[in-house]
């Protein structure tokens, strides 16, 4: 199975969200990871669905996607597109554990966002791959809670999914 990324501008309402989501759930296809957000324009939003399966599935459901009102505008990321994903992750730690959660958050370039006696805190943006590798480290000290937004994606220089104009009569 291959990893599809789809970028979707989408009507910024209640209830789109959901219509996606269905469409997916309906034909049994399962959302990796799903990332929704305002864009600049206040009238749209852009979703960010990162897929499972062949070329049939990311066909047919860009497809259905298409098909509905909401839906602006639908593309495949292309794969030197601009992807990152954040991870905020609590690591069991004390005095003499601390210190190499440190070491290992810096050479990932992780932030420490809070320190307690007993935990502490990281936060990190980048590739998803490079999420996975920091997690793999860490886990021997003791992940207490772990939490990721999901894929999001730009493309690169000066192309873009849309032109905003395009898209204000029709929503």
């Amino acid at each position: 199975m291959n990893r599809y990324i789809i970028s979707a501008l989408v009507s910024n309402r209640s209830g789109v969200l959901t219509r996606v989501a269905a469409l997916f759930s309906r034909r049994g296809y399962n959302i990796e990871s799903l990332c929704a957000c305002k864009t600049e324009d206040d009238d749209l939003a852009r979703m960010t669905i990162v897929l499972n399966g062949d070329e049939y599935v990311l066909g047919q459901m860009m497809k259905q996607m298409d098909k509905l009102i909401d839906v602006k505008k639908i593309i495949q990321v292309e794969e030197d597109a601009v992807c990152r994903e954040l991870l905020l992750v609590k690591i069991k730690t004390d005095a003499k554990t601390r210190t190499q959660v440190i070491e290992i958050s810096q050479i990932f370039r992780a932030n420490v966002v809070d320190v307690s006696p007993e935990a502490t805190v990281l936060e990190l943006t980048g590739k998803p791959v490079k999420l996975d590798g920091f997690i793999t480290m860490l886990m021997p000290y003791g992940i207490i809670e772990l939490a990721r937004t999901g894929v999001t994606a730009i493309a690169r220089g000066g192309s873009c999914i849309k032109d905003a104009a395009d898209y204000k009569e029709q929503i």
